[in-house]
């Protein structure tokens, strides 16, 4: 079982964003920070929305991903269309699921909400089906909820 202090994890995520106004250099090293500090993960990162319903490859950590995923399709697309977090024990029973590492089985994303628009996803995988508890989607959402905050014009 793997337990993850994500009170810890927010506080060190405000300070190594703390002054920093670049998102990209944000993201990026809160992808590497997440990806260093969860057990049993190998992709940890973003897409961020860059066209209407399209999500686009953002900063992240782990082997090379899918560039370019519509709304509403996998799991990130799904985040995206319905503004929820979505925690999937097993990545191969989720309809429509999108394998951009085949290594992968379960999996996290966080949808990213700022001003009333999805600006991205906050997007985690694990080799390991069943990796990710709820206290995990609750501490990753609120991660999330933290990261809305940061400059995103």
């Amino acid at each position: 079982m793997h337990t993850t202090d994500y009170e810890l994890l927010l506080e060190q995520a405000k300070a190594i964003t703390a002054g920093e106004p670049d998102l990209i250099a944000n993201l990026s090293n809160l992808s590497a920070l997440v990806y260093e500090t969860l057990e049993n993960v190998n992709w940890v990162g973003f897409y961020l929305t860059r066209e209407a319903e399209t999500l686009v490859l953002g900063p992240f950590q782990g082997k090379v991903a899918c560039l370019r995923i519509p709304f509403g399709r996998g799991v990130c697309g799904t985040a995206a269309a319905t503004r929820e977090t979505q925690l999937v024990v097993d990545v191969h029973d989720f309809d429509g699921h999108i394998a951009c590492d085949a290594a992968s089985n379960s999996e996290v994303v966080v949808p990213l909400i700022v001003d009333g628009n999805v600006v991205g996803v906050f997007d985690l995988d694990s080799p390991s089906v069943g990796r990710f508890s709820q206290d995990d989607a609750d501490g990753l959402t609120k991660l999330g909820r933290f990261i809305e905050q940061l400059n995103w014009r």
